[in-house]
């Protein structure tokens, strides 16, 4: 009788335990406050969705990332006490001034309070992080790309349908000089063919949009060698 009780009792104790952790993740999730919670490494374990909004994206892709990469603290030294802080098992609150892209463009500052929690003082402590949003800085406008007038010129060639031949041709330079600027702009802009090339020029201003036969904005000033391509004469 005694060990039915017994188990009678657990039973509902863990019924009530689920409806508690039920009602907390509920209003953990309508906190109009940025929440997450971390491993004491800084890892995201759970995130509400005002932490996920302040990185553009949902509280599931939030999880495993490095709060302090998604919030660049603004000196490392404090990053560094709190480490050792946590290495010594203090219990202490922890605040970290930080800045962040937002999902427009701008930069916002604010700051990260980090409160180590734990069922006792002996186990290793998970961190409530609430981040205080203190202001934003406006994106500063896009300016036209710096480009010298050559890698301007083949760009244009390029995005009208010339080949490789073609732009040496028109340029006055090797297929090895061509090929030489486009491996050295696809470098600079991390573009992985020459279609993604084109598309980047235009978006940053090199290429001028509307018009046909396409055309260079205006002349970079940047001084461009090609070591082993040689122009020829034309």
């Amino acid at each position: 009788m005694r060990a039915g009780r017994q188990e009678r009792l657990v039973e509902e104790g863990r019924r009530e335990a689920v409806v508690w952790r039920n009602r907390a993740l509920l209003l953990f999730d309508r906190v109009s406050v940025p929440v997450a919670v971390c491993d004491v490494y800084g890892d995201v374990l759970l995130a509400n969705p005002a932490m996920a909004a302040e990185c553009g994206t949902t509280p599931g892709r939030l999880r495993g990332r490095d709060v302090l990469e998604l919030f660049r603290p603004q000196e490392a030294t404090q990053v560094e006490r709190i480490a050792e802080a946590l290495r010594l098992r203090h219990r202490s609150r922890y605040q970290v001034s930080v800045r962040w892209e937002a999902p427009g463009g701008a930069e916002r500052f604010g700051e990260l309070t980090a409160d180590p929690v734990s069922d006792n003082v002996e186990d290793t402590p998970t961190l409530l992080v609430m981040l205080r949003v203190l202001g934003e800085r406006e994106p500063r406008p896009e300016t036209p790309a710096r480009v010298a007038p050559i890698e301007a010129r083949i760009l244009a060639l390029l995005a009208g349908g010339a080949t490789t031949g073609k732009a040496a041709k028109e340029t006055g330079l090797t297929a090895d000089g061509v090929t030489y600027h486009l491996r050295r702009l696809a470098a600079r802009w991390s573009a992985s063919n020459r279609t993604e090339l084109i598309a980047r020029a235009y978006a940053l201003g090199v290429l001028t949009p509307g018009v046909w036969p396409p055309a260079a904005s205006a002349p970079g000033t940047e001084t461009v060698t090609s070591p082993g391509a040689p122009a020829r004469d034309a």
